[in-house]
């Protein structure tokens, strides 16, 4: 679109001739001087409009906010995150770099829900990286029940592949089975910019958990690190190499771990589950990701491309599933996390500068406040027993179906699933169909079963007595597969949750804030608000600053993110190029392409 002459770049003096021609035509006492006149007004008037199009097809420096490719993108992923944490505890940030590079120098949405049910780490990741929900790329839990090699029935983890070997262990630990994204079958927005550089990009993910640094980042990454849960070393599989590089092998030699130990005053233990839930922890992550960045290079890669590294900062599921979103503690590790932050973004301004770099930062999961903390501000909770339930079902399918031999229907599995074995069922004759709807109806019955408490909770507000458990809904695995939902935002949800690799199954949603599970520490994976509430955050030459209200959702990141790229997005992604938080983009139209 044309705008007026100044903005066109043609000049006051120019526009002044031109005006000056057309009156001095108007002068010309015979028609013939007039119609000459008038030619030569319009053939100057032509050139000044060719020129300045022409002009037009330089835009300012002001207008080139993102038609440059950024040296690096980090993707950045806060385990156990719930979206209101930085808004509750804003005014604690102080360091220039770490939130407030989100909050004050970036994007920052306050209103980020996942749009599905399975809200666990595997799942969580598998969205952040591929823009899809589990109907998408496939990934239903952390681990799940499936019928092996072998024809038996075994516990599978969503990384686990049984064709490698963990590379990296110490001696005489175990190697087997190995680890790869096999299991997901979408691409990642990591896999699309290798596509799209033809292999030159640089993609790797880091995470104290092995799911959360391989599902983010993708199949074609040069590598996913993670570390064995007890010393704190960093580990891989033989799906990305046979042997670890010579840094990754100075990494574990030196002396970070036993730096980590000492000053989170943790001298034996587990690393994962005791120096991973404090700030320690997450230095070690940082620290690790600078390490990889300054040795495989990351930000100056030499064919010019984007490189990119998912990190996933497992300290805060670690922590807050111990104590929960409500104590003391994971305010203090949140607060910590702002120094360790501040550094690590310094440093990567001044190793590839903060200008080439474009940031994402989002939670693979909320969290629910604690049975303890809700009951003592008088809300409906409960802390529920996976045996009893599961006793309670198991009895049920017994009297429908009586077996003639003692079997075990009820395998149990990751919640929001209850899976049952399809042996029993299947030597009886009985369908897939069939047994779901027996265990869906004996999950109900149970609930409906359970006699209301009259001892007060020792937290309860003014005498209160204990709410009943209550379980909100439970969906069949076929019901799902055959999208018998109903057309709600709940539905929609619970199609969002389905994947072929779990059947002879049942999906539940209990009461809110009720859940399996102690009643001091807390979880998460329901469909509840606080389940499905991130941030969304941005950071980099594109966007532009201010904390946004609008609706948004995590699998927005990896649409976002390609569009800026100019890739495509992974295969299946869903999600939406947020374009209220970037910079005006100038487009302009080269003079000699105009039609005459």
């Amino acid at each position: 679109m044309v705008s007026v002459p100044g903005a066109l770049g043609v000049t006051t003096r120019r526009w002044q001739s031109l005006t000056q021609l057309s009156e001095s035509c108007k002068d010309s006492p015979q028609a013939s001087q007039y119609h000459v006149c008038m030619r030569s007004f319009r053939s100057f008037a032509a050139s000044l409009l060719v020129a300045a199009l022409a002009s037009a097809a330089v835009p300012a420096l002001h207008a080139q906010a993102y038609t440059g490719s950024p040296k690096l993108v980090v993707e950045l992923v806060f385990d156990q995150f719930r979206g209101d944490y930085l808004d509750r505890w804003r005014t604690d940030f102080k360091a220039k770099n770490g939130w407030n590079l989100f909050l004050k120098q970036g994007v920052h949405y306050t209103d980020c829900y996942y749009d599905y049910a399975n809200l666990v780490t595997g799942p969580g990741h598998s969205t952040i990286g591929t823009g899809a929900y589990t109907d998408g790329h496939g990934i239903p839990v952390n681990d799940w029940y499936e019928k092996g090699p072998d024809g038996k029935i075994r516990s599978v983890q969503s990384i686990d592949d049984d064709r490698y070997t963990i590379v990296g262990e110490a001696p005489g630990a175990k190697t087997s089975p190995g680890a790869s994204p096999h299991f997901q079958v979408a691409s990642t927005l990591g896999d699309e910019l290798v596509l799209a550089t033809g292999g030159k990009a640089r993609v790797y993910g880091v995470s104290l958990k092995d799911r959360a640094a391989i599902l983010t980042s993708g199949h074609a990454t040069k590598a996913a690190f993670w570390t064995d849960h007890e010393s704190g070393r960093w580990i891989t599989s033989t799906y990305w190499m046979n042997q670890l590089p010579s840094w990754v092998e100075d990494f574990n030699k030196g002396e970070e771990v036993a730096k980590a130990r000492a000053a989170s005053n943790i001298p034996k233990g587990s690393f994962y589950e005791l120096v991973g839930a404090t700030q320690q922890g997450v230095a070690y992550q940082l620290d690790f990701a600078k390490a990889l960045i300054q040795n495989e290079h990351l930000g100056h890669n030499p064919d010019g491309v984007t490189d990119l590294i998912t990190i996933s900062i497992s300290s805060t599921d670690i922590a807050g599933h111990r104590y929960g979103p409500d104590e003391g503690h994971q305010r203090a590790l949140v607060d910590a996390t702002d120094v360790e932050l501040d550094r690590f973004f310094t440093w990567i301004d001044q190793t590839v500068g903060l200008k080439n770099v474009y940031v994402s930062l989002t939670g693979d999961h909320g969290v629910s406040a604690s049975v303890n903390a809700a009951i003592g501000m008088g809300m409906p909770a409960r802390g529920i027993a996976t045996k009893p339930l599961y006793d309670f079902v198991e009895k049920a399918l017994h009297d429908k179906f009586k077996p003639k031999s003692n079997v075990k229907y009820v395998l149990g599995g990751e919640s929001p699933w209850l899976q049952i074995d399809p042996e029993p069922f299947e030597a009886q004759g009985i369908t897939e169909e069939q047994a779901e709807e027996a265990t869906s109806k004996a999950v109900f019955d149970y609930f409906v079963s359970q006699p209301r408490d009259t001892a007060q909770h020792a937290g309860a507000v003014g005498g209160r007595l204990p709410e009943p458990m209550r379980v909100q809904y439970v969906y069949t695995a076929t019901q799902l597969r055959n999208g018998q939902v109903p057309d709600t935002d709940q539905g929609r949800r619970e199609l969002h949750s389905y994947s072929p690799v779990v059947r002879w199954a049942v999906h539940l949603n209990f009461g809110a804030y009720q859940y399996y599970g102690s009643e001091t520490g807390t979880t998460h994976y329901s469909q509840n608000s606080y389940d499905r509430h991130v941030p969304l955050d941005f950071y980099g030459a594109p966007f532009q600053p201010g904390t946004y209200r609008n609706m948004v959702q995590p699998v927005d990141i990896a649409a976002t993110f390609a569009s800026l790229l100019r890739i495509n997005r992974p295969s299946a992604a869903v999600g939406t190029v947020r374009i209220e938080a970037l910079k005006p983009e100038r487009t302009t139209v080269p003079a000699t392409t105009l039609k005459k």
